[in-house]
Order: C-alpha cells, then sequence, then structure tokens
C-alpha cells in the first residue's frame, strides 16, 4: 500500500493544483457562487465518506425544527431520476437516493426534503413553493462552491482526522487541507465516549483552528430499540445469530460495537450506496438460511434498509443519534447564533 501511495503521489500533486485553482476562482470571484437571501448551512467533509453526516443533519433537523420552516437539500447519489426532485409518498428510494429517503421517512410531516445535484437550482425551486423553507440545510456539500453557504460545518473522524490524510488518490481527502478555512464549526465524529477533556485539548490543539472557529466532540450512539422487528431490542441480539449487511462507506464502528456487545454475526459487506441486485439478495438469505440457531436474524444499518425493505424476511435496523460531548450547549449556540445573523 505504501508503494502505491508513493506512486500515486504525482496524481495527487496534480489533483491538488486543480482544486487549489478552482477553490482560488470561487474566492476570488471569477467563478460564479451563489449567496441566498436565507441561511444556508453546508455540512461535510474533506475526505471521501463515512464520517457521520447523516446523524450530523438529522441532529440539526431536531434543533431546528420547532423554531424554522426547513428544507434539507441532497444530491440524491445512485439515484436514478435527474434533475429537481421535492420528495413525496410516491418516491421509491431508487428514485431519490437513501439517504434522503431516511430523512423522509423521519421528518416528512415536518421537513421539506429534496434533491437537486446542481444546489443552486435545487435551493431556487425550494423557493419558489407556495409556503417556501426559511432555512436550508445542504448535506454533503462542503465542495459544492457553486452556493456560498451562510455557515460551514466541517466533520472529521476521530479516527482518521484529515489533518493526518493527503489528498486523492494518494490520500482520501477531496481538497487540500486548506479548505477547513471555510468551516465555522469543526465537529470530531465517531469519538470514544470517554474520550477525556485532556485527549480534546490535545485534539484541539494539533487541528490548530483559527480564531473564528470552534471545534467540537461528538460520538454515535446506536439505538436500543431496532426498527423493522416489533419489539425487538439490542439485548435481544446477545442470545441470537445474525448476518450483518452493510452498505455504507466505513461499518467499523458498528462492528467494533456489535463486537463489544459480544453479538455473534457473519458481515456481509457491500460498498456505499449499494443497490442490492436479486444475486446480492440471495447471497444474503443463503447465509441467513445457513444459521442453526433458533433465533436469527438479518441486521442492518437505517440507511440500507430503505434499500431492503421487502426484499428480505426477519429484517432489523439499527438506528443511531449523533450526541455531543462535553459541549452540546456550545454547539448549539454557535447554530443558532449563525442563523439569528442571517435573519436579522
Amino acid at each position: 500500500m505504501k508503494l502505491l501511495r508513493i506512486l500515486l503521489f504525482p496524481f495527487a500533486v496534480l489533483y491538488d493544483i486543480i482544486t487549489s485553482i478552482r477553490n482560488y476562482f470561487f474566492d476570488t470571484g471569477v467563478l460564479k457562487s451563489t449567496k441566498f437571501k436565507i441561511p444556508v448551512l453546508a455540512v461535510g467533509n474533506l475526505s471521501v465518506g463515512g464520517t457521520g453526516k447523516s446523524p450530523q443533519i438529522e441532529y440539526l433537523i431536531r434543533l431546528l425544527k420547532n423554531d424554522y420552516k426547513i428544507a434539507v437539500l441532497s444530491r440524491g447519489y445512485k439515484r436514478k431520476t435527474k434533475g429537481f426532485q421535492l420528495i413525496n409518498e410516491n418516491h421509491a428510494t431508487e428514485d431519490v437516493g437513501d439517504e434522503p429517503m431516511q430523512f423522509y421517512r423521519k421528518f416528512k410531516e415536518e421537513v421539506y426534503i429534496a434533491v437537486d445535484s446542481d444546489r443552486t437550482n435545487g435551493i431556487q425551486q425550494l423557493l419558489q413553493l407556495d409556503s417556501p423553507p426559511e432555512l436550508i440545510l445542504l448535506d454533503d456539500a462542503y465542495q459544492h462552491r457553486k452556493v456560498t453557504a451562510s455557515t460551514y460545518i466541517l466533520l472529521t473522524k476521530f479516527d482518521d482526522l484529515f489533518i493526518n490524510d493527503f489528498i486523492l488518490p494518494t490520500g482520501t481527502l477531496r481538497e487540500s487541507r486548506r479548505g477547513v478555512n471555510r468551516a465555522r464549526a469543526i465537529v470530531v465524529t465517531k469519538c470514544p465516549e470517554k474520550l477525556s477533556v485532556l485527549e480534546q485539548d490535545e485534539l484541539v490543539r494539533r487541528i490548530n483552528p483559527s480564531p473564528n472557529q470552534e471545534v467540537f466532540f461528538s460520538t454515535i450512539v446506536y439505538d436500543e430499540q431496532l426498527g423493522g422487528i416489533d419489539q425487538l431490542k439490542l439485548e435481544d441480539l446477545t442470545e441470537a445469530e445474525i448476518v450483518l449487511v452493510t452498505g455504507i462507506a466505513n461499518p467499523s464502528s458498528l462492528l467494533n460495537y456489535l463486537n463489544e456487545r459480544e453479538v455473534k454475526f457473519h458481515h456481509i459487506k457491500f460498498p456505499d450506496h449499494h443497490h442490492f441486485s436479486e444475486a446480492d439478495l440471495k447471497r444474503i438469505q443463503q447465509q441467513f438460511n445457513n444459521i442453526q440457531h433458533p433465533q436469527k436474524y438479518i441486521v442492518t444499518t437505517e440507511k440500507d434498509f430503505v434499500r431492503l425493505e421487502g426484499k428480505l424476511n426477519s429484517l432489523a435496523y439499527i438506528g443511531i443519534k449523533n450526541t455531543f460531548l462535553g459541549d452540546e450547549k456550545g454547539f448549539d449556540s454557535l447554530v443558532l447564533d449563525e442563523i439569528r445573523k442571517e435573519i436579522f
């Protein structure tokens, strides 16, 4: 792997030059970027996938939905439709993407959920609704420079910090580490629950935020009640044997959690946002059928569940939430203050 990274280094340098020129053109106005009259919060990362954007978006929805009319705008990765789509009951997961559908199922009565790869057009379409949103959350849009967000929230994973990474293809960064300068808040995600204050302070020192930036630490909490099968709880899995199916960027946190709970599982891993074929479903079902334990289930993530629901027997999912370590009120206050600046 080290040799491959060395061989790819010239391509990483070229990619860095291209992305840096692009960012410079947006920063100086050579390339057009649209700023809207309502607050637009962009949540994203510098690296490729797996930092916990969906739980962070859901956290922001819960924080803001009672005070503002909110819209969430995603790209709708790997969807089969084109252009702007305001999600409704007639859409299938394949039409709009798994994460937007996950948001829709949870918040459809309270929040607009839409997809458009052209975020500028997407926002314009949302603002033309009869009852337009007062605030927009852009999902995975840190590099989408054609929109100037009012606030940028950068996520970086605890065990894969952007400061230790390098630009593609040698590393996993989508742009130079200098991109951190756009962020108002930097959230270190998927931290150990017992991360000490001293360890947090050391990470802040290493990240070295600018005076106008704040660093926060969050962790993932798994729901004790599983979805998909009534009355099934996490504690029940310790007495069972399961097939674990994941189609997410980095399932390591979930694997570690199940191992800590001493759950016996057989892991079948697919790429992020994977569209499950008939052959995939047969493979999963066969693995399930091979288990001799009297209590057995197929367990997946909430994001994968929206693509697998109705296609497999005994299917349940483990939901997750994002929670902050120590300074949740500080993060909430920062977000609310940034929104009020735009409104007033």
